[in-house]
């Protein structure tokens, strides 16, 4: 993921908040597990990315 200079530290903390509540909106979803499983784990790590831009 390339870094937005225009994003700052708290966007990107922000941002990642956001993609781990879809991730725990993605297990009560009414899918089936396999597609349940998918969306969570695509946006958790999308979060944990958010957060190591933050760290790096």
């Amino acid at each position: 993921m390339k870094h937005d200079p225009a994003l700052n530290p708290s966007a990107f903390r922000q941002r990642a908040a956001a993609h781990r509540a879809m991730a725990l909106a993605a297990l009560r979803a009414d899918s089936s597990l396999s597609v349940r499983l998918k969306r969570y784990n695509d946006h958790m790590a999308k979060a944990r990315a958010l957060e190591a831009e933050v760290l790096a």
